[in-house]
This record gives C-alpha cells, structure tokens and sequence, in this order.
C-alpha cells in the first residue's frame, strides 16, 4: 500500500468537516429541499416543519461550509445549493441508500 498517493493530513481534517455538516437531519433535508430549487427562509421553514430561527441557524452553518448560496431579492434572502456538486453528493446518498435496502441487502 503506498501512503504516499494519500491527501495530506490537512485536507482530510477539511474533508471530514465537510461530511459531518451532512450528518445532521435537518441540514440534510434543508439540502434536499433546496435540490428541487430556490428557497427563502420562510418557505424552508414552512415546508420543514422548523422555524424560522432554526432554519437560520443551519442555514448559516451550511453557508460557511459552502454548501449553499444566498442572494438578496428586495428584502428576501434566497437560497440555492452552491454548486452542481452539492446536488450529486445527495443523488449519490439516495442510490447508495436505495440499494441497500433492495432486494439484495
């Protein structure tokens, strides 16, 4: 085995960081919502069943993780998912799922 093809320490202490946000129930379905489209605080809140606070407060953390993106229309803050990569990371969790609890698992 040749631990010099490894990332260094530091990239996966980052990488790390980057899945435990996805290790979170609401982050996950605040992700997959977004995955469908746009959405403002209150819409995400609405449809999740969370309010608005709470919301905000994951909302935050999936910014500065750079899992999402907002943008400013007049007063709203809307939000999306930052990049087509955050959108395959969830297709990939939902087929992995889907197939562990085929018919073959």
């Amino acid at each position: 085995m040749d631990l010099e093809i490894l990332p260094p320490e530091e990239e996966v202490t980052d990488i790390a960081d980057f899945f435990k946000v996805f290790g979170d129930t609401t982050r996950l379905r605040i992700l997959f919502l977004l995955d469908q489209g746009e959405a403002n605080v209150n819409t995400i809140s609405t449809s999740l069943g969370i309010s608005q606070s709470v919301a905000s407060q994951h909302l935050k953390l999936l910014r500065v993780s750079r899992l999402v993106r907002w943008r400013k229309d007049g007063k709203n803050v809307i939000y999306s998912l930052n990049d087509e990569h955050i959108s395959k990371i969830l297709a990939l969790g939902t087929e992995h799922y889907e197939e562990t609890i085929g018919p073959e698992a």
